[in-house]
């Protein structure tokens, strides 16, 4: 019984020394931060690096890591191609690199590839945003492939959809909130194009269940380019969405909704597309409105219909606390928001809204990337990839460290931590930051 106990004591020692992987866009706990500790605060594009790879083109997915694999999502453009590929952790030596189709974009301001892939220890899935949806083993066998446009119709977004799927519980989420009616040619025009929520089985791709996601928004106001994200709350799990003006909360078995919260766009504005994920923590959840307006904290454990009694808080102006792209972190019991349009980045008590601390962010280039939290820090990164390290206890810069040429701009996929290393994605390159 004693050898037992020890064999499992080093087991579980061995697998916090070995440090915990990044499946998913928001990271393991779904909301922007890990457990991983000893992480670097100091490093250049030639120092502290473990090794670094040339990539075959610009996206802003995030790599991910399980494992001993690294799972990365790219454009080619030089052969106009979306290219799925697979790295070896501790070497970067490229293991596999698979041409998922071709044609790259439909217009400049971004790209197909940038959704990030998700993984768990057997498949890595791979979407993009012209509808491609492909699975692969780890080995990089091809084990199945679907194109969602042509399963549902095609996308109806004024500009290039973009959102990650999900893997949770042993199933593939993904969500398409889009308009109601065709835009530039694109979408049903003999009937009105669905919203909805779809899971799959992760070894098959096939089809468990699609549940429209309704919406009362109007054009624009439809689209959405967030993820779905899981939160777990006094003994209920469920599949949180946000966009077409609407939070809503979804059984993950069934799809079925729960709960909708929805009051920020009473006057039904046609333009207030969403980019960021909903985010959970201490039993409320944030809703970022777009542009310049409020963030929402909502309640968790809600039924039906809710009306503003639901909220915790909503940000005032005069907090400046808003974000139009970047999805806030939840790490040390509180929020963290990172602002692209007010050019700062707040720690935020999650049951008041009290701002703990607020700092500028530095330079003039946006930060759009979601912020990273881990090991006392927050990582952020801007469109020229220069990583700011921030103190997370008081908002001190402790480090601003250039990773790329200042004409690799637009950069947009976040930093990234797993097994004792960071990972940062330019538009040229992929670091492994630290030593192994």
């Amino acid at each position: 019984m004693v050898k037992f106990c020890s064999a499992v004591c080093s087991l579980c020692l061995l697998t916090v020394l070995l440090g915990a992987d990044w499946s998913h866009w928001r990271g393991p706990h779904f909301n922007g931060s890990t457990d991983e500790t000893d992480l670097p605060s100091k490093w250049s594009r030639t120092d502290n690096i473990a090794w670094s790879v040339n990539l075959p083109g610009a996206a802003a997915a995030t790599p991910i890591v399980v494992a001993n694999r690294v799972f990365v999502s790219s454009t080619n453009t030089e052969n106009n191609t979306l290219q799925a590929m697979c790295f070896e952790r501790q070497t970067g030596a490229m293991l596999w690199n698979k041409t998922v189709a071709e044609e790259i974009r439909r217009e400049s301001y971004s790209n197909y590839a940038s959704p990030s892939p998700v993984a768990d220890t057997d498949v890595a899935i791979f979407f993009y945003g012209n509808g491609e949806l492909v699975g692969f083993d780890h080995t990089g066998n091809e084990l199945w492939s679907r194109n969602v446009q042509r399963d549902y119709g095609d996308f109806s977004f004024n500009w290039s959809f973009s959102t990650s799927p999900l893997i949770y519980d042993g199933r593939l989420y993904l969500q398409v909130l889009q308009r109601d009616v065709p835009v530039d040619g694109r979408g049903f025009k003999d009937r009105k194009n669905k919203s909805y929520l779809l899971a799959m089985d992760i070894n098959t791709g096939e089809t468990l269940w699609q549940v429209e996601r309704r919406s009362d928004a109007r054009l624009e106001s439809r689209e959405a380019f967030s993820t779905p994200i899981p939160y777990h709350h006094d003994g209920r799990t469920e599949i949180l969405v946000v966009g077409g003006d609407d939070l809503s909360g979804h059984d993950p078995t069934d799809g079925k909704e729960r709960w909708r919260w929805g009051t920020w766009n009473p006057d039904r504005i046609p333009h207030w597309r969403l980019v960021p994920s909903p985010v959970a923590g201490a039993g409320v959840i944030l809703a970022c409105a777009p542009k310049k307006d409020p963030i929402y904290a909502v309640r968790a454990g809600g039924r039906g219909k809710l009306d503003d009694t639901a909220l915790a808080w909503v940000s005032q102006e005069t907090m400046e606390l808003t974000s139009d792209v970047p999805t806030p972190a939840f790490y040390d019991g509180d929020f963290f928001v990172l602002s692209d349009v007010r050019k700062s980045l707040a720690r935020v008590d999650p049951q008041t809204g009290d701002v703990k601390w607020k700092i500028r962010t530095p330079g003039v280039k946006k930060f759009e990337a979601s912020p990273l939290a881990a090991d006392g820090k927050i990582y952020l990164i801007n469109f020229v990839a220069d990583v700011v390290v921030v103190d997370a206890a008081d908002g001190t810069i402790l480090n601003n460290i250039s990773m790329a040429d200042p004409e690799d701009d637009p950069v947009r996929s976040s930093v990234v931590a797993a097994h004792g290393n960071l990972w940062i994605r330019t538009n040229q390159q992929l670091f492994c930051v630290g030593k192994h």
